[in-house]
This record gives C-alpha cells, structure tokens and sequence, in this order.
C-alpha cells in the first residue's frame, strides 16, 4: 500500500507545496539551497506544541536573535529563558529546553536519526520525527493534528480520536515517500492548517480532492470523529500581592516539578475543587480585590480571589525590587494577578 499510495498522493501533494508552501521563520523554503538547522526546527517543534503558528512567531524570533545556536541556549541563565517562554505556557517543555540544549551541547550536535533524538530530554515520538523528516530528510512519518484531520478525511475513517491516533498513524506512513519526506510533512501540514481545515474545509481548491474518500462520500466536514471531553473541573485559590514601601514586591518561586514549575508568582492558598482556607504569607492588612482572575489550564479552569497589601520596609520575606521586577516574564496567571491587584492598590491610595 505504501508504494502505490505514496506514488499516487506524494508527488501531487508537494508539486501543490512547491507553490504554496507557508512562508514561517524556522522553514527552508522548498527548492533553497539552504540546510535546514535541527536547532531551529527543533525549538520551533518545542515551541508549536500545543500552541498556535501566529502566536509563536513572536517567540521564535526572540529566542533566536538572543540565543541563535543552541550552544548560545545551552549557557543561557534558566531565569532567563523562563522569562522569555513566558506566555507559552506549559513551563515544563521550557525547562526540558534547556535540559536539552545542554544535552546536544555536551555531545557536539544533534544526532541524525530518530531513535538518537528521541534520548534527549523532551523530545517524543512526533518531534523526533519531524525533526529527522525536516532537518536530516529521513523518510519518518510525522503526524500532528493537521495531519491526522488530512488522514481520516483522505481514507473516509470514521474511528473517533484519540482512538484513531494508531489508524491514523498508519495511514499516514502509507504515504510518506522515501524522497524530499522533510518537505511532504510540511506540505500535509500545511495542506491541513490552510485547506483542509476544522471547519468549512475548501475541497474545491484541495490538491489531493480527487483522491479523497471523504469528499465523495460527502463526510468530510464531519471528520475526523472525536470522542467527547468530560467537562474540565473548576478549581479556585487565593494570591497574595504585597508591595514593600520601596516598591518592592513579596514574590516566592514555585517548586521545579508541578504545574508553573521553577517560576516566580504570587504567594497563595493550594488550587483546589473546594475553597481553600486562606492563608496569608504573613500578618498585614490584606485587602480583598473585587472581581476574581479566571484562568484555563489544560486540565481545569482556575478561579483565582486576590489580596493586597502595603508591608512595612523592615518586611521580612523574598522580595523583588522594582527596578527588577518586570510582569512580563511571569506566568500568564501571574500577569492577570498582577494587572488586577496593582489597579485595586492604586485606587486605594487615589485622592
């Protein structure tokens, strides 16, 4: 099958790609005569996870301007690099970024093949393979959501995900062709992401209509199946925001495993299903916020009540000083804490 199919779909799909491939910073454009660089493509694929194409760009072009080798990420400070992932979300793949870099700095480069790649700290099944497809141009099957939508459409395959992920899989591998394997996976990528999209896809415009099971059958709209999400949990907790007279605010470095891993935010309760007892970090006159910071995770949605204070000078505790603190480089939830305490201590001290 994987023959017959490649050699029916693979060369319509990447003639359409050598006209239309996305224009993304981290890609060799297709006929360049240019290398693709593992460190680019892996800190993109790191970055992509579970994070959208427009979002990451900004990123990507941050971390590549101040550190533009992995050996320049390999040295780099970890509060360093957690600052600029901020907003990324997911801290843990930051923290096994840099474990990484420090991993393929100490051996002299990335290795070349899959099995090789997916040693190294953070990197699974599907980056390994893009990277060996993209950068070293292996014949790995690289499957992503694009590419499992463009699967169940092309085969008509009607098992809901993530049941289907294996299927899926398969199907894919039936088609990756022995040559140019790096440029089809990003033209089933991008053939997902531009044409074959969640909704309305545009099968009048798609390259591969003619051999589409999905379109004849008139399915295609409704592929692939999903099995339904259980609704995500609500949790709720109290933060603590308290600002010394200097300016200087009372900030604690969350433990390195757990959610926010390694990152500086607010003292606070336990997140949990029921309402926490609240818990100062130390005795003052803790004001409550109106309002609340909601926040969704991956696995729960976080209802977040706030408390200000101004401390005395002599305060002891970890503090940040203002010349330092900057809300950029914290956490999304942090960030939002941030915005709507500081707002509530200024009306307080307004004339």
């Amino acid at each position: 099958m994987r023959d017959a199919a490649a050699q029916s779909i693979a060369p319509v799909l990447l003639d359409w790609y050598d006209r239309h491939a996305r224009a993304l910073p981290w890609r060799i454009p297709p006929g360049s005569p240019d290398t693709p660089d593992p460190y680019r493509i892996w800190l993109s694929e790191v970055m992509l996870q579970q994070t959208t194409v427009a979002a990451v760009k900004a990123y990507f072009s941050r971390f590549t301007t101040r550190w533009p080798t992995v050996e320049a990420l390999a040295a780099a400070a970890d509060a360093d690099v957690m600052a600029e992932w901020a907003g990324l979300g997911y801290y843990a793949r930051a923290r096994n970024l840099l474990k990484c870099a420090r991993a393929v700095a100490a051996r002299g480069g990335f290795p070349r093949d899959r099995a090789g790649l997916q040693e190294l700290p953070g990197i699974g099944p599907y980056t390994s393979a893009a990277i060996a497809a993209i950068a070293f141009g292996h014949p790995e099957t690289v499957v992503d959501g694009n590419v499992e939508r463009v699967m169940a459409r092309l085969f008509d395959e009607h098992t809901p995900l993530p049941v289907a992920k294996p299927v899926l899989t398969e199907l894919a591998a039936g088609l990756t062709p022995m040559q140019r394997s790096g440029d089809y996976a990003q033209a089933v990528m991008d053939l997902g992401a531009t044409i074959c999209t969640p909704r309305n896809p545009a099968c009048g415009i798609c390259p591969l209509m003619a051999h589409c099971a999905a379109r004849a059958a008139g399915t295609a709209a409704s592929l692939p199946r999903k099995t339904r999400k259980p609704a995500k949990p609500v949790r709720f907790g109290t933060a603590y925001l308290g600002q010394r007279q200097d300016g200087a605010w009372l900030m604690e470095r969350r433990p390195d495993s757990g959610l926010l891993g390694g990152m500086l935010g607010w003292p606070g309760t336990d997140w949990s299903e029921d309402s926490p007892p609240e818990t100062p970090p130390m005795p003052a006159d803790w004001r409550a916020v109106p309002g609340e910071v909601r926040h969704t995770f991956t696995h729960f949605h976080l209802r977040l009540s706030l408390r200000v204070a101004r401390l005395p000078q002599d305060t002891p505790g970890d503090f940040i000083e203002r010349d330092a603190f900057d809300p950029r480089a914290l956490a999304t939830v942090m960030r939002k804490a941030h915005a709507l305490g500081v707002d509530y201590l200024r009306s307080l001290e307004a004339p």
